[in-house]
């Protein structure tokens, strides 16, 4: 499921290469509209979009979409629960500039919204730090594909590389520094 047109018609394309269009249903719908149980749900760099105020029901559709034993896998940016508390409300850099309305959770926030849902933790996996030197490689990438031209080419100016070159350093100093971390929090019904 998602919301984008183009990473729908893309996740077609490549399921469609890979010989598995039998097997996978791509669907562009808003996650309350899911239908169906399911053994397992993954979702990847998504609760940060949903907003504060919806982890709860997000969660509730989490829950109503598996099976009893069935088990989800989030994947999300989280930072501690007291730093997400004192900027969850603020106008920063990121959410003025990149994800207007976008939340990142703490981990104490997403477990509480999952146990009012009727899930349970099951295991946790921390990457933060390797997160960081991924978005210094893209950067790097990025960098490069600026100093050629091709960015230019797609259509980005120089106002647009700028940012995006920031973005991708402030998040990269954010996880290098323990301020934000990503992880998979898998939740059992």
């Amino acid at each position: 499921m998602t919301l984008s047109t183009e990473q729908a018609e893309l996740a077609q394309e490549r399921i469609g290469d890979a010989g598995l269009s039998d097997l996978v249903d791509v669907r562009l719908c808003d996650y309350r509209e899911a239908t169906g149980t399911y053994d397992a749900v993954v979702s990847i760099e998504m609760i940060e979009a949903v907003g504060a105020e919806y982890w709860d029901e997000y969660m509730q559709v989490v829950h109503d979409r598996l099976v009893d034993g069935g088990r989800a896998v989030i994947q999300a940016i989280t930072m501690e629960h007291a730093q997400m508390l004192a900027t969850k409300d603020a106008a920063t850099w990121i959410t003025t500039h990149i994800f207007p309305g976008g939340v990142i959770p703490s981990v104490r926030a997403l477990n509480e919204s999952a146990g009012r849902a009727g899930l349970r933790l099951g295991m946790r996996n921390s990457f933060g730090h390797d997160y960081a030197r991924t978005l210094g490689e893209w950067d790097t990438a990025f960098l490069d594909a600026a100093s050629s031209g091709t960015v230019e080419e797609l259509g980005f100016g120089p106002d647009f590389q700028r940012l995006w070159h920031f973005y991708l350093a402030y998040c990269q100093a954010g996880f290098a520094c323990g301020y934000i971390d990503v992880g998979q929090l898998e939740y059992v019904r």
